[in-house]
């Protein structure tokens, strides 16, 4: 009996320090994705919430500023999940530059995620636009069709940090006032647009990633073997450039002289012209 008391006492002593333990866990640990996410918004939409739990507030810029579309929404979104779809069906969009202004209060390291699908045009070169960020350019020329076709969810991310006052990204740094201006900037083609955005605090990998596509995952796989090969070797590149062996438009052509004779008969004709003056003079003396 007395064994049985203490064998019973072991148990609960031990999971009362395991419950401890994870209770200390928890207060010590690290936030949550959802909590490290300072602002959201869907912009053009409602509020969101999506399935890791970050809150997109309804968009600030609402009869204030651009248009809001949600044409998007009789399109299935390639790369989102059913619940998330609405975060890439709505935009907003302008005919000249626009943009939000975010409110940073601690220092520290940074994510921006710009979330875009193109569900209107169906080719390349039909929108084309860039994105600031307190002045610095971080997205260059984004066609969203280009990158990934139509109706398919595309994030471009952006890393920067804010220390000692001053904002660094992309290598560039700049004086930070408190405030993060992200502006999408008119164009040649068409008109700038935002899906939805946030910003997190925390590194690149913590960022949650799109629904695999293997349409996309080949065509990336071909770009990084390209971009390895310009850094490779020369004689990959002029392997790529100037094959040894190109392909012709027809027959290899003769060479015109490999049967050509009048080589040899040039000395012959030379001493035979010479012979006959000389027989000449000679029959006269």
């Amino acid at each position: 009996m007395r064994r049985v008391t203490l064998g019973c006492a072991a148990r609960l002593v031990f999971a009362a320090l395991w419950l401890l333990v994870e209770e200390c866990r928890a207060e010590t640990g690290a936030p949550s994705l959802a909590e490290r996410v300072i602002w959201a918004v869907n912009a053009g939409g409602d509020a969101h919430t999506d399935v890791h739990g970050i809150h997109y507030k309804k968009d600030p810029l609402e009869g204030k500023l651009g248009k809001a579309s949600d044409y998007g929404g009789r399109l299935a979104i390639l790369r989102s999940s059913p619940e998330d779809q609405i975060l890439y069906q709505t935009e907003r969009y302008n005919e000249d530059t626009f943009g939000y202004e975010i409110p940073i209060r601690e220092e520290g390291d940074y994510i921006l995620v710009l979330k875009y699908a193109e569900v209107y045009f169906a080719q390349s070169q039909q929108k084309v636009f860039d994105v600031r960020l307190n002045g610095h350019v971080v997205v260059k020329d984004l066609d969203i069709f280009d990158r990934v076709g139509h109706s398919t969810a595309h994030d471009e991310i952006v890393v920067f940090s804010i220390k000692r006052g001053k904002l660094s990204v992309h290598g560039e740094v700049s004086t930070f006032n408190g405030k993060l201006t992200v502006e999408f900037v008119k164009g040649y083609y068409d008109n700038p647009k935002i899906c939805a955005l946030y910003v997190m605090k925390g590194k690149l990998e913590d960022v949650p990633k799109l629904q695999p596509h293997p349409g996309l995952e080949k065509r990336e796989e071909e770009e990084e073997e390209e971009d390895d090969g310009e850094g490779g070797e020369s004689e990959k590149k002029s392997t790529s450039t100037s094959p040894k062996n190109p392909v012709r438009s027809g027959p290899r052509t003769p060479n015109p002289y490999a049967t050509d004779n009048s080589s040899l008969m040039f000395p012959i004709l030379v001493a035979f012209g010479v012979f006959i003056p000389t027989l000449f003079c000679l029959c006269r003396l």
